[in-house]
């Protein structure tokens, strides 16, 4: 292992190899949101202050910056950047404990029409390397975050989701309970001033599957709005259930979260009970592969209705697995991911175990029933295109843990041996050096049994303990991916990089340079950990990278299924150990 070392701040390079792609490039037929450029400061150790910034999709390889520093009773001073420029972080040794700096960033290619970004730092001596936006309530932890632009000036802003309570509609003892109070959603600006507040009601019961949401720019003016299941008045049973009453979609507006559209919601007819309508998702597709479209859907374990609407919540299509789609039904899984899997411009769905094509027709089902785990990625570089893993709740006799091409649904690999629940989000990530492609991962709920796998089908560990649900990231400075586990980031190998606080809720390249940060809830805080190791790497921003972004979106809703880079925008890649 060979070390760099930068006053105290390390960077590990662990005897892999990062192979230089150039930039990457977004599809030009999805639009991008206009971003700014992220720039953050922490404090990595006493005077030692971390200052980290993004590259864009429009930047070249050319393309270089300036970055000057301004401390109380002085001049601004321009800092010394290594290689002219080029990188996307400084490490600033001259700070001093007491001190409050001011650093501003300009692009020199066009240093008069980019406005220079700025962020203030007070060096306390103590390491904090995380944005803190406190909370109007002291007290409160959140459930889900989403980010977007709400006023239009290219930094992302903050809604989350309140208070961290979920009730499942299982009507099994322990799962369902009766709602204490109402879900809240409420927006924050970029630099943490209170926006506004919208209680979701009493018709919307407190847990994940009652609530979906989610914060776009879906009608493309730069101003994200916030879109959200809601119903009418208090319409709970004697028990606590709501089982009648109006439902509907609605359009809040970002910059003031009032109303400003509705539409009515996927009706209840057809299913057989209150456990099985009860499933509502919410999210965002690029069908044509110029505008975004919204997706609603009801449904998981039996008959799923799925619906595409425009920014007008004028119908696109409507699709229902029934009929001729009978095989898709009970297909659904605990969230919905849009990816272009066919590589032709157009966003599918992957509802689960089945796929719908741009125009809401039937691409492929598996009809093995619903898989708590599913990811879609470039998961096997020896594959052409995306591929598909899986984890099914539903029994198997074989292949409960499988690999397929997203295109056909076609089986690539399988685990061979029965599995009763494979339970949770499970994993895929590029966590281990000495295998092409990423790592996948799954267990069963009901024992200790764990597998990890190459991404052609190797199993690699099997494990009698561990997370069903270990978060992979980009954190360190070389191309393999980190893991959140027992409220830290670590490598697989279990070595620590940064303790964490909180709850974990997403991670999520919101801020720096192209690595991942990692959000969490605190009672009356979000906390925002960003990474103070130095990289030598340019990469763009991964919010740019089409399918990312559409994974950002639906963190809001369903199960927390983290975002995975697609093809059109190129690739982290790494090589084997010689």
């Amino acid at each position: 292992m060979r070390t760099i070392r930068n006053a105290k701040c390390r960077v590990a390079l662990r005897g892999v190899l990062w192979v230089e792609i150039g930039l990457l490039l977004v599809s030009p037929l999805f639009s991008a949101e206009r971003l700014d450029r992220g720039l953050v400061a922490l404090e990595c150790e006493a005077g030692a202050i971390y200052i980290g910034w993004r590259m864009l999709n429009g930047d070249s390889d050319d393309t270089s910056f300036e970055l000057t520093r301004k401390g109380p009773g002085t001049n601004r001073v321009k800092l010394p950047l290594a290689h002219g420029g080029r990188r996307t972080n400084h490490l600033d040794l001259e700070a001093r404990v007491g001190e409050t700096y001011t650093y501003r960033l300009r692009e020199m290619a066009n240093p008069t029409d980019s406005p220079p970004a700025s962020v203030t730092r007070k060096v306390t001596g103590t390491p904090r390397p995380y944005v803190r936006i406190v909370l109007q309530e002291a007290d409160v932890d959140f459930q889900k975050i989403g980010l977007g632009d709400l006023n239009g000036d290219g930094r992302l802003d903050y809604v989350i989701k309140t208070p961290n309570f979920n009730t499942d509609p299982y009507q099994r003892p322990g799962y369902w309970k009766k709602s204490p109070t109402t879900y809240k959603l409420e927006a924050y600006d970029h630099d943490g001033s209170f926006l506004w507040r919208y209680d979701m009601g009493w018709a919307i019961e407190t847990g994940i599957w009652y609530s979906p949401w989610i914060v776009y720019d879906i009608d493309q003016d730069g101003r994200a709005e916030v879109y959200c299941k809601a119903g009418e008045g208090d319409p709970r049973d004697e028990r606590g259930h709501v089982k009648s009453g109006p439902e509907y979609l609605v359009r809040l507006d970002g910059q003031s979260g009032r109303v400003m559209a509705m539409t009515p919601w996927l009706d209840r007819d057809g299913y057989q009970d209150y456990n099985r309508w009860c499933r509502n998702f919410l999210t965002v597709a690029y069908l044509d592969g110029h505008t975004p479209s919204l997706i609603m859907q009801r449904g998981t374990y039996r008959l799923i209705k799925t619906q595409a609407l425009d920014k007008d919540f004028q119908r696109i299509w409507y699709w229902e697995a029934s009929g001729n789609n009978a095989s898709y039904r009970g297909q659904g899984s605990h969230g919905l991911i849009s990816a272009d899997v066919d590589d032709d411009g157009h966003d599918e769905l992957v509802i689960g175990a089945a796929c719908i094509d741009e125009h809401g027709r039937g691409l492929w089902s598996l009809k093995m029933g619903h898989p708590d785990v599913c990811y879609v990625a470039d998961i096997a570089q020896n594959h052409p295109g995306l591929e598909v893993f899986y984890g099914f709740e539903t029994a198997q006799k074989t292949d409960g843990i499988c690999l397929v091409e997203a295109q056909s649904g076609r089986k690539l690999w399988t685990h061979k041996q029965p599995t009763r629940h494979i339970h949770s989000q499970g994993m895929i990530g590029d966590i281990l050096a000495d295998y092409p492609g990423m790592e996948v991962y799954g267990g069963e709920r009901d024992s200790n049994d764990r597998w990890l796998y190459s991404a052609d089908g190797k199993l690699i560990e099997h494990l009698s303990k561990g997370s069903l649900n270990p978060h992979p990231l980009w954190w360190d400075a070389d191309p393999l991916q980190e893991l959140i586990l027992t409220s830290a980031i670590q490598d697989w190998g279990g070595k620590i990089l940064q303790p964490i606080e909180g709850q974990f809720i997403a991670s999520v390249d919101c801020l720096g340079d192209y690595r991942e940060e990692v959000i969490t809830s605190v009672a009356g805080e979000i906390r925002i950990y960003s990474t103070t190791i130095p990289s030598a790497s340019r990469r763009p921003c991964l919010l740019q990278d089409h399918q990312y972004r559409m994974g950002v979106v639906a963190q809001t809703m369903g199960y927390y299924y983290r975002p995975q880079l697609g093809l059109q925008a190129g690739k982290f890649t790494t090589k084997k150990k010689p």
